[in-house]
């Protein structure tokens, strides 16, 4: 892409030399000029703005033509500027992402070569890793290897203390391993916007070697740093279930103890309450984290830097637990430039990036570019007068170099600015204190030899009775513990189930029809993992598979959902376990995912060890601080890890026989299904490993159930009844049309709304209009049309007077259709909130039509989105 030549004319005085004359001063107070120290080399990337310049955050993959690296001796504007990568891109690649090892001698950063014409986009070259060695001069791509560095698109690269780099990439190096596994093609998994294949954290050796996948989220994973601590914090993008925003989260290098960071609730803390998002996360000497705050597009990637406590607080006002107390705010301005975050335009002009000096103060290397406007085709400096004209247009930025000093609000430029050129990325060169090293966890030292070998982790919940550290159980979880005091039908949490999402792929790969999610893409596509019990004290411990985003829901006795949908995807590495104290209300301001910033949980575990819990069978004796999942593990299951089940099982094994009854079990199998089993593999149903699945389509497994015959015999094996849903829920009746039972059809054939559902899929999910027979057709019911008051409506011309016939009487507006009453029968994500499923229960009028294991099926699958199809390689073909 060339650049784009400006058709505009600089005013007698440009905003450019506005930027040299006023800046180094600040806040319009004359001052000396802060003297220039900084004797390290600096680096930073020019680029011109294109007509392609990316204005969304969100696109980690787009290219902007003529971007290269260049080197300055120094940090002062007389410095001569070397291009070190034109040779490489010959002008026509693209460079970002800079970074500089602790030693302040070498620069790692991405590249992508010039863009091929007219080549597709598989093609293309991809954005590759490259380092400049600072005293040697040379230049190399990291990964030697063609075939090896175009596998993906490499971007974000950041040194570790122990001399690997850790990047972003689409690779998804184990993820596609996973689909082997699954019997899938290999392919790169979109993420949930679909726009771009996910780029996640990988690490590999500083040769480009030993490359491996260490997160796995469904969005963005992007601009990690590596913290004192030896964590790295990144960016993600979380962009499910609801959630579309940019957090700080922090991981270790073998992608154990991922978290959330920082912001989950601050989103609204930019100019005015805009939306914000958090950027390019660097640490200060101090600890800080420095951001970029930015909304996702319409501010020409510019943005606000900012300063976050992020040791004392994981929201701006919500402190760690062990800060308690404090009020906040986390967040400080990292500059004096008020920059808004809204799109407006103010004097304080717009910020791109900013690198830590590391010389014993707060200054920063910033780009920075102020406030210009257009003015007749002229761009003008901004000043109080015209940001008043509600009708101002703000001119392509003009970002430059600057080293920024807090303390005395004073900025010095570095380069001189150029119009139509941006200057971003900028680094010192500087030797700066190495960050601690964290070593990858071994099997048999750090994590668990057989989940390592089972390629599992392990879920631990104290209690999910715990809601932000108060006991929500009823009475409370002393009483529901005590098998003597409450019996398991009266425990209102009694199953965990464990779900997966479905990577969909690119186009190119598969090009399928959206109809294949159902009634809503909400949910994307999800498999079910398996099942856990929830023990009487609410507490949770069972095995989950490695390397996949894993999420959860409570359930009842029946295997509905009860409670809010957990809306984050946690992930396990082979041997990790993670533990969490209990849950979080769904009002709760209370941020998710950090263990510091939750408080204690309420279930403390076991008193004692040695000795049963209270009035419990006296073979499941206790260490201290056991939860009684923890207990049951360690006593019943194989290395004290229980496997989940695919089924629903129940077995009382709480209950001491001596002091009650236990309570009676249960088992709602896919085993006990007459219709066609949604496990991939029946061995799992027996022997669970972490491939095992249920995929559940409504087309395979769900609607085969409404046809499936439903006899009451009497004891000479005579029909007494024909319970078959169908047979009531069809507009056929031996050849007459009638209406179906409850106006609810559950006929096969295809939907005359949408011809690649079932027209009883439609039925069940969408709502629909009451029916009638005349003259042998169906036809909607048709009601005059009157207000809310019964009166009729007549036709209204726009001013809302009558129009009349002919014959001068008002027109009656057309008769309208009356909708079923209580809408569609079924609800795409809850099971609990579907009237179908209440005709079901004890008392209900199809009380015993359907089996417990039909019941479960629709149950999960309605909790889990009600997708039409659960695999895109079964959805039909998007023609």
């Amino acid at each position: 892409m060339r650049p784009v030549k400006s058709k505009w004319l600089l005013s007698p005085l440009s905003a450019l030399s506005m930027a040299f004359l006023l800046f180094g001063c600040g806040g319009g107070d004359s001052q000396d000029p802060d003297p220039v120290v900084v004797d390290y080399p600096v680096a930073y990337v020019k680029r011109p703005i294109t007509e392609q310049s990316t204005t969304d955050i969100r696109l980690s993959q787009a290219t902007e033509a003529g971007g290269d690296l260049y080197l300055k001796d120094n940090a002062s504007a007389g410095a001569d500027e070397i291009n070190l990568t034109g040779n490489v891109t010959g002008g026509e690649g693209d460079v970002r992402d800079v970074s500089v090892s602790f030693d302040g001698t070498k620069l790692l950063f991405s590249l992508r070569l010039p863009l091929i014409e007219d080549a597709e986009p598989e093609d293309q070259p991809t954005w590759n890793v490259w380092e400049y060695d600072i005293p040697t001069a040379q230049l190399k791509r990291v990964i030697v290897s063609d075939i090896t560095a175009e596998d993906g698109h490499d971007r974000f690269p950041h040194y570790l203390p122990d001399g690997r780099i850790v990047f972003s990439s689409t690779r998804q190096r184990q993820a596609k391993a996973r689909l082997l596994d699954e019997g899938k093609p290999q392919y790169l998994a979109m993420e949930r916007a679909v726009n771009e294949p996910a780029m996640v954290l990988h690490v590999m050796n500083a040769d480009g070697t030993d490359i491996n996948q260490i997160s796995f989220n469904r969005s963005h994973d992007f601009s990690p740093t590596v913290i004192s601590s030896g964590k790295i914090v990144f960016s993600r993008w979380d962009n499910a279930d609801g959630n579309n925003a940019i957090h700080l989260y922090r991981i270790n290098p073998d992608g154990t103890e991922l978290e959330l960071l920082y912001g989950l609730n601050s989103h609204d803390t930019g100019t005015d309450g805009s939306t914000i998002q958090f950027m390019r996360p660097q640490e200060m000497p101090d600890g800080r984290i420095l951001t970029l705050i930015q909304p996702f597009d319409g501010t020409q990637e510019g943005g606000a830097l900012i300063f976050i406590d992020t040791e004392t607080y994981i929201d701006n006002e919500q402190p760690t637990w062990d800060n308690e107390g404090m009020t906040g705010p986390a967040q400080s301005n990292a500059t004096n430039h008020e920059i808004p975050t809204d799109g407006t335009i103010t004097m304080g002009g717009q910020l791109r990036s900013a690198h830590p000096l590391f010389d014993n103060t707060d200054r920063l290397l910033i780009s920075w570019s102020p406030c210009r406007l257009m003015e007749d085709e002229r761009i003008v400096p901004c000043n109080d007068e015209r940001l008043a004209d509600p009708a101002a247009e703000q001119a392509p930025p003009l970002y430059s170099l600057f080293i920024y000093d807090p303390s005395k609000q004073t900025q010095l430029p570095i380069v001189k600015p150029q119009e139509g050129v941006i200057y971003s990325d900028v680094v010192v060169a500087v030797e700066r204190p190495e960050p601690l090293i964290i070593h990858d966890k071994t099997a048999g030292i750090d994590l668990d030899p057989t989940l390592v070998s089972e390629k599992a982790g392990l879920l631990r919940i104290r209690s999910v009775y715990d809601l932000d550290g108060v006991d929500s159980a009823e009475p409370d979880i002393a009483t529901l513990s005590d098998p003597t005091l409450t019996s398991a039908d009266n425990r209102p949490a009694r199953f965990l189930r464990l779900i997966k999402q479905v990577t969909l792929p690119d186009d190119d790969v598969l090009e399928f029809s959206n109809s294949a999610f159902g009634a809503t893409a909400q949910f994307g596509m999800r498999e079910v993992l398996g099942y856990a019990p929830i023990d009487p004290d609410g507490s949770v411990q069972v095995k989950v598979p490695a390397n996949v985003p894993v999420s959860f829901s409570v359930l009842d006795a029946d295997g509905r959902r009860s409670g809010e949908v957990h809306s984050f995807w946690l992930q396990f590495r082979p041997g990790e376990v993670i533990e969490c104290g209990g849950c979080h209300a769904g009002d709760s301001p209370l941020a998710h995912g950090r263990l510091t910033a939750a408080p204690p949980s309420v279930n403390s575990g076991s008193l004692e060890t040695g000795q049963p819990f209270p009035n419990t069978n006296p073979e499941l004796w206790t260490d201290v601080g056991e939860t009684m999942a923890q207990t049951r593990n360690r006593l019943q299951c194989r290395a004290g890890s229980c496997d989940p089940d695919m089924d629903l099982l129940f077995e009382d094994v709480w209950s001491d026989p001596a002091m009650r009854q236990p309570d009676s079990p249960f088992a709602y199998r896919y085993a006990d299904l007459d219709s066609p089993n949604p496990l991939n593999d029946a061995l799992c149903t027996s022997s669970w490993n972490e491939l095992c699945r249920a995929m559940i389509h409504y087309e395979l497994h769900i609607h085969p159930l409404w046809s499936l015959p439903r006899l009451v015999l009497d004891n000479d094996g005579n029909t007494l009844e024909d319970r078959t849903c169908n047979v009531c829920h069809d507009t056929d009746d031996a050849g007459e049309t009638v209406v179906p039972d409850a106006q609810l059809d559950l006929s096969g054939g295809p939907s005359e709304d949408e011809p690649e559902h079932f027209s009883a899929y439609r039925e069940l999910l969408f709502a629909d209009n009451m029916q009638e027979v005349v003259d042998g057709l169906l036809v909607d019911v048709l009601v005059p049309a009157v207000d809310e008051n019964g009166s009729q409506l007549y036709e209204t011309d726009e001013n809302g007077e009558l129009i009349l016939d002919g014959d001068g009487n008002p027109i009656p507006l057309p008769d309208v259709p009356v909708p079923v009453p209580g809408g569609a029968s079924m609800v795409a994500g809850s099971a609990n909130d579907s009237r179908f499923t209440e005709v079901f229960e004890a008392g209900g009028a199809h009380a015993g039509y359907l089996t417990e294991a039909e019941l479960k099926l629709i149950y999960e699958w309605l909790d889990i989105g009600a997708q039409y199809f659960n695999d895109p390689f079964l959805a039909p073909a998007d023609d």
